[in-house]
């Protein structure tokens, strides 16, 4: 039980170190890509650089929710045990 519980946290850990590592991504999905490219034929001073981290951070932020509520629910249904 403890290794399976290890190998979780540890499967966690490197994820969350992964998704935080300043890594180039692509990101961005079609809608966004097409949007951009037409916005900066038309204005040649448009600032794109914050749009893949703006993406990566909308993602994240579901994931940690739902991490953290079912962190919360294992916590709590070992407890009654």
């Amino acid at each position: 039980m403890k290794k399976t519980v290890g190998t979780g946290l540890f499967a966690l850990l490197v994820a969350v170190l992964l998704s935080l590592a300043p890594l180039a991504a692509q990101a961005q999905c079609t809608m966004c890509k097409t949007q951009v490219e037409s916005a900066r034929t038309e204005k040649d001073s448009y600032d794109t650089s914050g749009l893949n981290k703006g993406i990566v951070y909308l993602m994240t932020i579901p994931y940690l929710l739902i991490g953290t509520v079912g962190y919360l629910w294992y916590r709590n249904s070992h407890k009654k045990k």
